[in-house]
């Protein structure tokens, strides 16, 4: 997660650990762990297209940057998206929920943050958690990913919660998410998409 907390950078180079509030989920830089880890769903494993469309129903454009080469509006650097106005920067080896835990920050922030976008999100608390249900949302709109595996990808990335996994998180202590993405008109009564910007 990005910017919708303050983030202190420790070491570098930087990998994720979880620090929770209350029920607010936010990631810290601290030392890279020395093993490998575990493997996440990229963009490389999904259809592009079905990416470009759910992004273009919110104005977004997808922007891809070469192997290897560092990813422009990246808060955290490495293989993580990046957001600059309204592209959302990324290479094949980004992981989906990076880039959809980035949109959902485009969409879930007021339009004049929008407009001066550049690699730092901002936000707060609410905001943040509404970001991290928004994007288990998303994630039933691309084909081969769906919320559970999201979810799954979510806590082996480093995402962390009070009741110890995204899964139960968003099962049974998300209802200020919920009520905070319906209230700014994100989502609907059903909990569904509404296809529309926070104004």
């Amino acid at each position: 997660m990005r910017g919708a907390v303050r983030w202190d950078a420790l070491h570098s180079p930087p990998t994720y650990n979880p620090v929770v509030s209350n029920n607010h989920a936010f990631r810290s830089m601290h030392q890279a762990p020395l093993q490998a880890a575990p493997p996440v769903l990229s963009l490389a494993d999904i259809d592009g297209d079905a990416l470009r469309a759910l992004l273009g129903h919110y104005g977004m454009q997808l922007e891809l940057v070469t192997t290897d080469a560092a990813i422009p509006g990246s808060f955290w650097g490495d293989s993580e998206a990046g957001l600059i106005e309204d592209r959302l920067l990324a290479r094949m080896d980004t992981p989906i929920h990076s880039i959809l835990h980035e949109a959902c920050h485009f969409i879930c922030m007021d339009a004049s943050r929008r407009r001066g976008l550049h690699t730092n999100a901002g936000g707060d608390y609410a905001e943040e958690n509404g970001v991290c249900y928004l994007q288990i949302l998303l994630a039933d709109q691309l084909p081969g990913v769906g919320r559970a595996r999201l979810m799954q990808d979510m806590d082996t990335w480093g995402y962390s919660f009070r009741l110890g996994s995204t899964a139960r998180w968003f099962a049974e202590d998300a209802a200020d998410a919920r009520a905070w993405l319906i209230d700014f008109g994100i989502i609907d009564a059903q909990h569904q998409p509404t296809w529309q910007l926070r104004s």
